[in-house]
Parts: structure tokens; sequence; C-alpha cells
């Protein structure tokens, strides 16, 4: 490219940019602090008491939430074993493999 072609793409880019960076200038002025603001105040009447029934139901969901972490751990320590099972440190794997002096293979 010529000089002349840089010179009018670096006078282009230069009056955008400062076009860009005014409207940006005018725009705060205008508008303060939109995302700033106070926080509501709080009534006492607004405030929500759970009753047995609402305290029941967390709590049914509390035993729920446990039964599935307790049955997705079941699960994950299940899979370990499988795939424990499947790989062998002599980088065979095998779904049924029959070590003869296993401890495991002997009480069969």
């Amino acid at each position: 490219m010529s000089s002349k072609v840089r010179a009018i793409m670096m006078l282009i880019a230069l009056v955008g940019l400062t076009a860009t960076c005014i409207y940006w200038y005018i725009n705060d002025k205008e508008e303060p602090n939109k995302t700033l603001q106070e926080p509501p105040e709080c009534k006492k009447e607004e405030i929500w008491i759970p009753t047995e029934e609402d305290i029941a139901y967390q709590d049914s969901m509390y035993q729920i939430i446990q039964n599935t972490q307790h049955d997705v751990d079941t699960i994950k320590v299940h899979i370990e074993y499988i795939l424990d099972r499947l790989e062998y440190p002599d980088g065979t794997y095998d779904s049924v493999r029959y070590e003869v002096r296993n401890k495991e293979n002997q009480s069969r």
C-alpha cells in the first residue's frame, strides 16, 4: 500500500475512535450510575415465616437429596470396581480374565 492510503486509513480509524469516546463520555454524563441502586427497605410484614407444612416439605426435599446423593455415590463405587476389573496392569483389558494364582479366583 502506498503511504497516502495508509494515512487515510489511519485518519478514518482515529476519527472513528474519537467519535466512540465522545459518545461514551456524553452518555455517561446523561445517565449517571444506573448499576448502583439503593437496596429496598425490608419491611417486617414482608418477611416470610415458614409454616409447619413448609418445614416438613423442606425436610422431605432434603431427605430426597440425601438419598439421591447416596445412590450416586454407590453407583460411582460400583462403576470404579467394574473399571478396575476391565483394566489390568499389563495394559490388557477384558471382562473375564482368569488369573491362576489370584485369591479371588481360587475361591470359585
